[in-house]
């Protein structure tokens, strides 16, 4: 499933790229309302795994793409 170009094209593009927006939302609101450790740790951690994760799967779809046999070879 994601060996599939239009799968880590949803999750590269839409998907992660969303949950680090909204992570990074969570982690300054946090921060804001005073829970200042625990919206550092959301604000560090999990945004960065969801940001690393949209660039991982990117270069995952790019190596797909290029494997992948054109139809008119």
């Amino acid at each position: 499933m994601l060996k599939k170009p239009e799968t880590l094209f949803v999750l590269g593009y839409m998907l992660l790229p969303l949950l680090a927006l909204l992570s990074a939302i969570v982690g300054l609101t946090m921060i804001l309302g005073g829970d200042k450790i625990a919206g550092i740790i959301v604000l560090v951690v999990v945004t960065q795994i969801f940001a690393f994760g949209a660039f991982f799967a990117l270069r995952k779809r790019k190596a797909a793409l290029l494997q992948e046999p054109h139809a008119g070879s």
